[in-house]
C-alpha cells in the first residue's frame, strides 16, 4: 500500500470514530474481499442414502453460485453438512453440533419430516435458529405454525402431504382401481401421508383394503406383507423409503401381490429400482411436486446438466436450490444475522410485489443492491416464483412418473390450478 493511500486510510478511520459511527463485523465489504471472511451455515441432509447425497451436492451448487455472486455481506458462505441417516436421533444431534458448536444462525433441512419435526421442537426453535427444509411435507409443521410454535422459524419449499395425497389419489382414481391397499412409513409423513391418501380415496368411493405401517430396519416384511395379501387389493399405495421399499416389493411379488402400484416420490430412486428390478415396476406410476413451466425451472435444469453431466431426476433438488438461495438472500438482506432477523426477510426476498431476481450471479448482485436500497425482490428460480404463506408453506404443481431403464421418465404434468381444483372437489 502506498504512503498516501495509508495516511487516507487512518484519516477514515479517524473520521469515523469522530462520528461515532458503528461499524460492525457484518457491513458489507467488496466482493473481491470476499474469502477474507467466512460465515457458517449448517445442513443437516442424508449423505449416507444414495438418494440424499444429491440432495447435499445441489444445496452446495447454490451455495457455490452465491458465494461467485459476492457471498453474504462480503463473506464467502460455508455449508457445514452433516449425515442424518435418515434417523430422528442421529438428525437431532448432528443439529444440536452446528447450532450450539459452530453457531449457525441458518439450519437446512431435513429430508424426512419425522427427522424434521425433532429438529425443529428440540433445536431450532428453542434456539432462535431459522430452519428452511426441501423435502418435509407433514401437515403437521402446518398445524404446529398456525398454532405459533415455530415462531415464525419454519419454511419449506416442498408441497405439503395435502397436495401430495390428492394427486396419489387421482393417479389411483385415473386408473380405475377399485380397492387400494396402502404400505405407509411409521414415522411423521408417512402417517400422514397414509391417512391423507385414505381418506381422499374413501371420498372417491375407492375401497381401503386395509392400511400396514412399515418401521425402519426390520429383517423382513413378511407379516406385513401376508396381511394386506389377504385383503386382495386391486392395486397398492407405497409411501416409504428405498431400502425398506425394496424389501417390501421383493416379499411382495415373491408372494403373488400384484404389481400394480403407486407410489411417493420417496421410492423415486436408483437404489430401489435397481434393487427390485425394473422388469417388476413396468405397472408402477409414482407422484412428486414439480417445478412450473417456467423460464427459472428450465434454466436451472440447464444449470445442473452442466454441472453434473445429468438430468436433476431425484427427488428434492429443485427444492434444495431454493431452499438455499432463499436463506443466503434473506442473510443478505437481514441486518444482524440471528435465526429471528433473517428468517423476518424470507417475506422481502420472495415478495411477488418486489424486482424479479434469478439464481444467476449477475441477477443475485443485483438483488444484493436492491435490498441495500431497502427494496424488496421475488426469487424465481428452480421451483418458479416461490411464495410462501403464514405457515411457511409452499403449493406446487404436480407431476406423475414412471421408471425406465436409465432413471424416471415424465408421464403427466398437472398444474398447480389443476391441483388445487381437485383437492376442492375432495372437500
Amino acid at each position: 500500500m502506498t504512503r498516501s493511500k495509508t495516511l487516507i486510510t487512518k484519516s477514515a478511520a479517524i473520521f469515523t470514530i469522530a462520528l461515532g459511527i458503528l461499524v460492525t463485523a457484518w457491513a458489507p465489504i467488496s466482493t473481491t474481499q470476499a474469502a477474507d471472511c467466512t460465515t457458517k451455515i449448517g445442513a443437516v441432509l442424508p449423505t449416507s442414502v444414495d438418494w440424499g447425497r444429491p440432495i447435499a451436492e445441489t444445496a452446495q451448487f447454490a451455495v457455490d453460485i452465491y458465494n461467485e455472486s459476492g457471498g453474504v455481506k462480503g463473506c464467502d458462505i460455508e455449508m457445514v453438512l452433516r449425515d442424518t441417516q435418515v434417523d430422528p436421533k442421529v438428525g437431532v444431534d448432528a443439529a444440536k453440533t452446528l447450532v450450539d458448536i459452530e453457531k449457525v444462525p441458518v439450519l437446512l433441512g431435513a429430508v424426512s419430516s419425522g427427522v424434521s419435526m425433532p429438529i425443529l421442537t428440540s433445536v431450532t426453535v428453542p434456539s432462535g435458529v431459522m430452519q428452511m427444509s426441501c423435502c418435509s411435507s407433514s401437515t403437521t409443521f402446518t398445524d404446529a405454525a398456525a398454532e405459533g410454535k415455530t415462531k415464525g422459524l419454519w419454511f419449506r419449499t416442498f408441497a405439503t402431504t395435502r397436495n401430495q395425497a390428492a394427486v396419489a389419489a387421482k393417479l389411483i382414481q385415473e386408473r380405475g382401481y377399485k380397492s387400494v391397499g396402502i404400505f405407509y412409513k411409521n414415522d411423521d409423513w408417512g402417517q400422514d401421508i397414509g391417512k391423507l391418501v385414505a381418506a381422499d380415496l374413501e371420498t372417491l368411493g375407492i375401497e381401503v383394503t386395509t392400511s400396514a405401517a412399515i418401521n425402519d430396519a426390520q429383517p423382513s416384511y413378511r407379516a406385513e406383507v401376508t396381511e394386506m395379501l389377504k385383503t386382495k387389493p386391486e392395486a397398492v399405495y407405497m409411501a416409504i423409503y428405498p431400502a425398506e421399499g425394496v424389501s417390501v416389493v421383493r416379499e411382495w411379488v415373491s408372494l403373488g401381490g400384484t404389481q400394480k402400484m403407486v407410489v411417493a416420490n420417496s421410492l423415486k430412486s436408483d437404489e430401489f429400482r435397481d434393487g427390485v428390478g425394473i422388469q417388476y415396476l413396468k405397472d408402477v406410476v409414482g407422484h412428486d411436486s414439480a417445478p412450473p413451466r417456467t423460464d427459472s425451472a428450465n434454466s436451472f435444469v440447464e444449470m445442473y446438466k452442466e454441472k453434473f453431466k445429468s438430468e436433476p431426476n431425484g427427488p428434492g433438488l429443485p427444492n434444495s436450490f431454493d431452499s438455499v438461495m432463499i436463506s443466503l438472500l434473506a442473510m443478505d438482506a437481514a441486518t444482524e444475522l440471528t435465526g429471528e432477523a433473517i428468517a423476518a426477510q424470507v417475506a422481502n426476498v420472495t415478495d411477488p410485489e418486489g424486482t424479479s431476481v434469478f439464481p444467476t450471479v449477475d441477477s443475485l448482485k443485483e438483488a444484493r443492491t436492491l435490498l441495500t436500497e431497502g427494496k424488496t425482490v421475488s426469487y424465481q428460480g428452480a421451483t418458479g416464483a416461490v411464495v410462501f404463506d403464514k405457515n411457511g408453506d409452499v403449493s406446487a404443481p404436480a407431476v406423475a412418473w414412471s421408471f425406465s431403464d436409465s432413471g424416471t421418465e415424465e408421464v403427466s404434468y398437472f398444474p398447480l390450478a389443476d391441483v388445487d381444483a381437485f383437492i376442492s372437489t375432495l372437500k
